[in-house]
């Protein structure tokens, strides 16, 4: 019986890697955009930039999902749970990772961006080659950190009709009777899967610590 459960609880693994991938990147990318706007000298982009992140990190997740999926209707457009789930845990996510990145920013020593101005370096040069891959190593262990909070954010998704593992073992308890055993299984894939991409964060960021000065 243990060995049906599982398999029948696993059938989530495929749903809850992917909604929490696609809200890492969307995270990722959303929160360097908003850390560009909150370091900005402009008068405006700051303050927009500040009250998403303070909006977005203050909402709980699953009323954001639900709002999303339930109250967001663009003409005949409505999110199907997969993108809502996808939309709502990257905004969060994009939230903290904007203040990872403006920590690792502050981190960097100034004299690294005056020396890029002396030598004439362009904006865009200066960022991907000399700061960037500096941020992206000081902001590997916070984006790791959050990448397994996400992955345990994800069974929210569940709420909305996403079948990740929480699904199917919310359904598989309600059909055996074998609450105990199903959750167990579930939390065992969890835990699992939050062993993965701490060992492959580390990997990541010790080839990136040999490539990148400190």
């Amino acid at each position: 019986m243990i060995i049906e459960l599982l398999f029948l609880i696993a059938k989530g693994i495929w749903m809850t890697a992917v909604v929490t991938a696609l809200s890492l990147v969307f995270g990722i990318v959303g929160g360097g955009a908003l850390c560009m706007m909150k370091t900005s000298q402009s008068r405006v982009l700051p303050a927009i930039a500040t009250s998403c992140i303070l909006i977005f990190r203050s909402v709980p997740p699953v009323l954001l999902l639900l709002f999303i999926f339930f109250g967001v209707k663009i003409g005949a457009f409505r999110f199907d749970p997969l993108s809502a789930a996808v939309v709502g845990l990257g905004l969060i996510t994009a939230a903290n990772m904007a203040e990872t990145y403006r920590g690792a920013l502050l981190s960097i020593h100034a004299g690294q961006w005056d020396a890029a101005n002396a030598l004439g370096i362009s904006r865009v040069y200066r960022f991907t080659d000399i700061i960037g891959p500096q941020l992206l190593r000081v902001s590997m262990p916070g984006m790791a950190t959050y990448a397994i909070v996400l992955l345990k954010e994800s069974s929210l998704a569940s709420t909305i009709g996403v079948q990740e593992i929480a699904f199917h073992a919310s359904l598989v308890s309600k059909q055996t009777y074998l609450a105990l055993e199903t959750y167990l299984i579930a939390g065992l894939f969890y835990i699992l899967m939050s062993i993965a991409i701490a060992w492959i964060a580390r990997a990541a960021e010790v080839k990136m610590s040999r490539r990148v000065a400190r």
